[in-house]
């Protein structure tokens, strides 16, 4: 066995490590977390960078073209979430910072690194990049018309689309194009296809450096308000546990190919937390708390989408599989 599959085959252990590890740094240095919040969107973008690189591009000329399934993700993130959102914070007490800060960021799907965790589970990566585009127009639409009916209009006419394009640009797009200029290098050049090779190797480590960066950065900040946002967490954890069997029903109503409701189950699940965190930031002083009860949402969702990577690939399996 290479070293590669060696990492693939023990990636949760790699990932437990940069967890424990970023829990240390986080509770034990939280004086390091503002230089470690600054990494964030350079380690997501090289994240992004190796997992783009192992689709090649046919792939993502395929995936722009599939209605359905952009269909299907548009239609649960932007009907069906928002009623499941709805339903579990009917659950928490009746403070409007931690409803603005759980609607802010289950209303809003990931962009980012929901593509390596559905490759991570054997999903269709490529599909769920090329919804990025659509996914990021529907929650700039539709975020401030949700927020206006379930928190009121102050917090809807916060909300600026700043941030999510920057993300969109530096995250997604960059990255995406500099793999496909690698992929041609490789095609033309054996410097290229060594470079792309080597490139191989990285998904897991970025990955866990992804997982240490954003947990020790953004602990503190949650820490420091456990007593007042902990009423949130089993809020995250109902919706952890909600979507993926929604986005499974759907899937298999629409007859996707296993690969597409992985990456269903992953795009609905997954949200953007570390997007809407500079919204969250530029909100009114009497809304402080919504950032750590959005970095929470981060904590949470980081540690079930370790799981969901083992536990999709053995729930959905190819027909003859199973």
């Amino acid at each position: 066995m290479d070293g590669n599959a060696l990492l693939q085959r023990r990636q949760v252990a790699v990932y437990a490590v940069a967890v424990l590890l970023a829990v240390v740094v986080g509770l034990g240095c939280p004086v390091a977390a503002p230089t470690l919040e600054r990494l964030i969107d350079p380690v997501l973008a090289l994240l992004l960078y190796v997992t783009f690189l192992e689709v090649p591009f046919v792939r993502f000329r395929r995936a722009f073209r599939n209605r359905r399934f952009v269909a299907a993700a548009l239609g649960l993130n932007f009907l069906v979430v928002p009623i499941v959102a709805w339903a579990l914070t009917r659950f928490l007490p009746a403070e409007p910072t931690l409803l603005v800060g759980a609607f802010l960021v289950l209303l809003t799907p990931c962009i980012d690194y929901v593509i390596t965790f559905t490759d991570l589970a054997g999903g269709d990566a490529e599909q769920v990049t090329a919804t990025t585009p659509a996914l990021l127009l529907g929650q700039l639409l539709a975020l401030p018309v949700y927020l206006w009916l379930f928190v009121g209009p102050a917090v809807a006419t916060a909300i600026e689309p700043g941030p999510f394009v920057e993300a969109f640009l530096l995250i997604i797009a960059l990255p995406l194009a500099l793999a496909w200029a690698t992929e041609a290098w490789a095609e033309r050049s054996h410097r290229g296809a060594s470079w792309q090779a080597a490139m191989g190797w990285l998904p897991v480590p970025m990955l866990a450096a992804t997982l240490f960066v954003v947990i020790s950065s953004q602990l503190p900040r949650v820490w420091n308000s456990i007593g007042r946002i902990a009423a949130v967490v089993p809020i995250y954890v109902a919706f952890l546990l909600a979507m993926p069997p929604i986005a499974t029903v759907v899937g298999v109503r629409l007859d996707l190919p296993v690969g597409e409701r992985r990456a269903l189950v992953f795009t609905s699940v997954t949200r953007n937390s570390l997007v809407v965190l500079p919204l969250a930031l530029a909100l009114p002083p009497a809304y402080q708390l919504v950032p750590a009860v959005v970095v929470t949402q981060t904590l949470v969702e980081l540690a079930g989408m370790v799981t969901l990577t083992r536990v999709v690939p053995r729930w959905l399996v190819p027909e003859g599989e199973e």
